[in-house]
Order: structure tokens, then sequence, then C-alpha cells
């Protein structure tokens, strides 16, 4: 069994004290976890400009129930809009030492005021430079008055193999559920990641789709796949130093669940509110219970989400397994994606994607993708929301209009096409089999 070849990771990590970690481990997630979902970490990044106002999990006045359970639940059954309204989103970007512009730009092509956004860049980024990405935002005037974009106070050591990056996004969905009421679906991106179609396009498409599907690509871990990485375990020293290093791998094995299936796929989803209240508040331990078994698990943000939707019967048959980007893989595939570039301009576009990734930082691919399928030309992306004339003079989005209008363009059209397919019940039947 490999192991990590860092002196210090190998002290804490022989044959016979691993349960030290181990358990440290275990303590250390947990507490964050619960700090997160308690709200402790919930700073915007100018508290006199956001409202502290959380959502209230409470009973109704009027319920015969005795069991906080049932009212969890209710909540669960009440959240969200009708589908007279034309939904919002709410976006994670994540970035690391170098990424604060890329952030940026990711940021203001996928713009709307209609949703929320909230920043995180990790403990590797100096504090300058999350001074820099705070300044930017609180500079924006038109951040300043919609009030939607918020950068994580918390700044979290992240090790992508390990649990830490399931901790920082669950930290920033308890924090989207406290700051924002108004918000149907969760999406995750990176720096590296940008938009194919505008958000007009986006919400215009996605207001006639049912609240309750949750695109997360997903498939079940069988054959030798299943032993191999279920019976590993790992130990990801973010959670407990401060300072990165490599996961840790034990000598040691453990069983195959038998109470529950292991499930796999994409990093990046777009979820439903109500799945996220679901695995923040967990009323019936399973969240938690899985959360605790993926600490030690290899890759755990290619897994952790995928296992709880798939494992319960309410919500396994709202998952559609995709991912909403296109995403190159070399033959046989690697760690990590291809680095997209021109030359891959085309296969973009037919995929219907909302998204891609990964890019380097501005890559021309960039330019040419804001100005043949976004036509951005200032700031924002521009939407049926920017009123203000462009002609000779400033920035259209400096003027707010109506932002329940949209102007879709070509690009809803690209991912109405993709929607159909994957909607179709051949390929929902299919779903978390």
């Amino acid at each position: 069994m490999r192991k990590n070849q860092h002196s210090h990771a190998a002290r804490a990590f022989s044959d016979r004290r691993w349960m030290i970690p181990f358990f440290a481990s275990l303590l250390v997630f947990a507490t964050l976890i619960m700090s997160a979902t308690v709200g402790l970490f919930t700073l915007p990044y100018n508290e006199d400009e956001f409202s502290d106002d959380a959502i209230s999990f409470n009973a109704s006045e009027d319920s015969s129930s005795l069991f906080v359970e049932s009212d969890l639940r209710r909540s669960h059954y009440q959240s969200g809009h009708s589908g007279v309204e034309a939904p919002r989103l709410a976006y994670l970007i994540s970035g690391t030492k170098g990424d604060s512009h890329r952030m940026m730009r990711t940021l203001q092509a996928v713009y709307h005021p209609r949703n929320q956004y909230i920043l995180h860049l990790d403990f590797e980024a100096p504090p300058r430079e999350r001074l820099d990405l705070t300044a930017l935002v609180k500079n924006d005037p038109t951040f300043r008055e919609v009030e939607n974009v918020r950068v994580m106070a918390q700044s979290n050591l992240i090790t992508y193999k390990g649990p830490t990056m399931i901790a920082c996004t669950l930290q920033a969905i308890a924090i989207l559920l406290k700051e924002s009421l108004e918000w149907d679906w969760f999406i995750n991106l990176s720096a590296s990641d940008y938009p194919l179609v505008t958000q007009d396009d986006l919400l215009y498409v996605f207001s006639n789709v049912s609240r309750s599907l949750n695109f997360i690509e997903h498939d079940q871990i069988s054959g030798w796949k299943l032993k191999h990485r279920s019976k590993s375990i790992i130990i990801d020293p973010g959670l407990y130093l401060s300072k990165k290093y490599e996961v840790t791998w034990s000598t040691q094995r453990r069983s195959v669940p038998t109470s529950f299936k292991l499930f796999t796929g994409s990093a990046w989803v777009m979820v439903t509110r109500s799945f996220l209240e679901y695995c923040i508040w967990g009323w019936d331990n399973f969240p938690r219970t899985i959360l605790m078994y993926y600490v030690n698990f290899i890759s755990s943000p290619e897994g952790y989400f995928h296992t709880v939707i798939c494992n319960n019967e309410e919500y396994r048959k709202t998952a559609i397994s995709h991912d909403l980007h296109y995403i190159a893989w070399d033959n046989p595939p690697k760690q990590h994606p291809r680095v997209l570039s021109v030359k891959d301009f085309d296969k973009m576009l037919k995929s219907n994607a909302p998204f891609a990734r990964k890019f380097e930082k501005d890559d021309p691919v960039l330019d040419r993708i804001d100005k043949e399928l976004l036509g951005r030309t200032g700031r924002f992306v521009p939407g049926a929301w920017c009123i203000g004339t462009s002609d000779g003079g400033p920035d259209p989005c400096f003027v707010r209009g109506n932002d329940s209008v949209f102007r879709p363009g070509p690009g809803a059209d690209r991912l109405q096409k993709l929607l159909q397919g994957l909607l179709s019940e051949e390929f929902r039947s299919k779903q978390c089999s």
C-alpha cells in the first residue's frame, strides 16, 4: 500500500499509531461541519452590508406533531418557489493562490441580479490576495447595490483528494441557507470553469424544469473498484494541520458497507435547495453517517452527495446523471482532465453543456466564448436586466431593469436540446442503478 513520503505525515501515521490521527480527523471534521451548520463561520465580507436573517425551521403553530423531525421534514416540503416565479440560482466559486482575478472573470460571466454568489479563496492564497478579492467585490457598484455577492471570511485548507473540499462546500451551503431565502438550485464552480451560455439562457430554460431535479453525474461503485476504494482508509492532514500535505494511506483495511451502496461521479453539481437542506439538517441522520464514512475515503468530493442522494428513496428518483459540464479527458483518462483551448471550441458547442472546464488563466478561447457565445463586451454578460445604453457610453448593465425578464439566445436552444435527452424516460430509468 502506498504511503506518503513526507516525513511529518509518516511519523504521524505508523502502523501501530494510525488510530490517533484517524480519530482526531473524525473529531475535527465533525466539529467543522457542526460549526458550519449553526453558522459560526457565517461572516459576509462586510457585516454591515448584509442582513443576518436565517431560515426558521420551527414548527408551524397548527402543528400537532410532538417531534422535531416532522418539523424539519415539513420545512423541506415547503421550501422553494412555486413554478410561477422564475428560478434563482446560488453559486459557489472556489479558487486557490493566484486565482482571484480568474474568479472575478468567472463571477462576472455568470452574474445575474436574481442569483446569489459566494466566493472562497483557500488557505494557500496569501492574505493580501483575499483582501484584494474582497475589495474588488466591495468596490463594484452593482454588487454593492444588489448585495448578492459574498466572500467567505473563513479561508479553509483544501486537499482535493480528501474530505476538506466537501467540508468547505457544506460550509458555503450553510451560509447561503442562512443568508438568503431566495434560491432554488446550487451550482459549484472553480476558477478554471467558464459558462458556455448566458444566465438569461440558463434561467429561461430552467423556468420550465421541475425544481425537484438534481443534476449530479453518478455511477454505482462495483467490482474491483468497490473493494479497492471502499476498503482503503486515508487520513487528510488538512483536517488537523495548518499546512497542506498529501493524504496518507493506512495499512489497515475496513469492510465494505452493507447498509448503503456507494456511488461516485463528478464533483461538479447542480442540486436543489431542498436536497441540500436535507444534507445540512439530516433529520434521519443519514447524511451525517455518510459524511463520517467519507472523512477517510479517497476523492470524497466525487462520492459524498452521490451516495446520499442515491440511497434516499425520496431523492434518488430526482437524480439526473449529468454534471452540466463539458470536460475532456485523455485516453486512457488521467487523474485530471485536459486543459481546454481554441481547438476544443466546436466540441464544447456540440456538447450543449452550459459550463466547461478546465481553462488556463486568460486563455484565448475564453475571449472567443465571450464574443461568440456570451456577447460580453463589458463587465458582465448582458441580459434583459441591463437596460442602459452602450452606444459610445457606459456599460449597459450599470442600469438595472426587471430581473425576472429574460432575453434567451442560441445558448437556450442548445441547453434545451441537452435537457430533452436528460429528462427522457429512457435516460431517467437508469439513474442510481
